[in-house]
């Protein structure tokens, strides 16, 4: 067996290289689901998903059900006689109907080493933790939440300027790679899947808007990967007030240093930030309402007087 018939599921701009990866290694791609447009920007026009613009560009039919439990879609579901499914970010839990429907499975590329990070938030979580490295997991999908059996992962070391946005790029053409592997062994039936240990087993809960906000009494390496791992979006933030009221400074990037301080204070004219126990030095940030912009930009406009609190 060479190129298979393939339904690919995906949304994000996460799962483009693998849709592309597969097309360009001579699958059939015969269908892609993906999220249905919403309503974006100023004008709130409506917008495709990543996914849903690059399987316009191959020339590939697009399917957005709002639900894949109705008899209707599981019927159009087996319609495509694929040989497998291969899902990446697709933000829609699959029913067991749909998950038996291909003879070889549905694949998914998860962002994380399973068992560890298994949900929403994988990359981001992983560098909040301050673990010493991330990947990417092809595993045959089964009910609950991530609990598959693993076939193959590619692990990327969490370098001490590694963001989240840095992660994710990194992440989506390793994963590509990885699921491009996975299909040619399945094709030969060469695939093997090991069952997921149950030690070691976190769970990547969606980011909420406190866990955003920057606590200056924890310490500068917890406060460090916080920035990191928020990174660039939705961003650790403190506020801040710059002669109109507090307003919410987004820190992009930082750098950590062993000056001490009351947490919260300014304690320099370079943004170096006090913390628990040590520091750290603010050197990509955003103001509300702005573009991010480099601390020697921000400092050119804007200041931070030695001693103020910010928080």
């Amino acid at each position: 067996m060479n190129g298979l018939r393939i339904v690919f599921m995906g949304t994000p701009d996460f799962a483009v290289p693998t849709l592309s990866a597969l097309v360009g290694h001579g699958h059939e791609v015969v269908a892609c689901y993906t999220r249905a447009p919403a309503p974006a920007g100023r004008g709130m026009a409506l917008r495709f998903s990543p996914v849903h613009e690059a399987s316009n560009r191959f020339g590939i039919p697009v399917l957005t059900p709002s639900t894949l439990k109705t008899d209707e879609a599981i019927s159009e579901f087996k319609h495509h006689q694929a040989d497998v499914a291969v899902v990446v970010a697709y933000g829609m839990i699959l029913p067991k109907a749909i998950l038996d429907v291909p003879p070889l499975g549905c694949l998914n590329l998860h962002a994380s080493l399973l068992p560890r990070w298994r949900g929403a938030a994988p990359i981001q979580r992983a560098i909040m933790a301050g673990d010493a490295e991330m990947g990417v997991a092809v595993m045959k999908m089964a009910e609950g939440l991530d609990t598959g059996p693993v076939g193959m992962t590619e692990k990327l070391t969490i370098t001490p300027n590694l963001t989240a946005g840095d992660a994710h790029d990194r992440l989506s053409i390793l994963g590509a790679d990885l699921m491009i592997r996975a299909i040619a062994a399945l094709s030969r039936g060469g695939l093997t899947f090991i069952e997921q240990s149950q030690d070691g087993v976190e769970y990547a809960k969606k980011l909420t808007n406190d866990e955003c906000r920057i606590d200056w009494s924890q310490s500068a390496e917890q406060v460090y990967n916080q920035v990191r791992g928020l990174s660039p979006f939705p961003g650790a933030f403190t506020m801040a007030n710059f002669g109109k009221g507090p307003e919410r400074l987004k820190v992009l990037r930082a750098e950590l240093l062993q000056t001490s301080g009351q947490p919260g204070h300014v304690l320099d004219e370079h943004l170096t930030i006090a913390c628990g126990k040590g520091s750290i030095r603010i050197s990509d940030l955003q103001r509300a309402g702005s573009k991010p912009m480099s601390a020697q930009e921000f400092l050119r406009g804007s200041t931070l007087a030695i001693g103020t609190v910010i928080g």
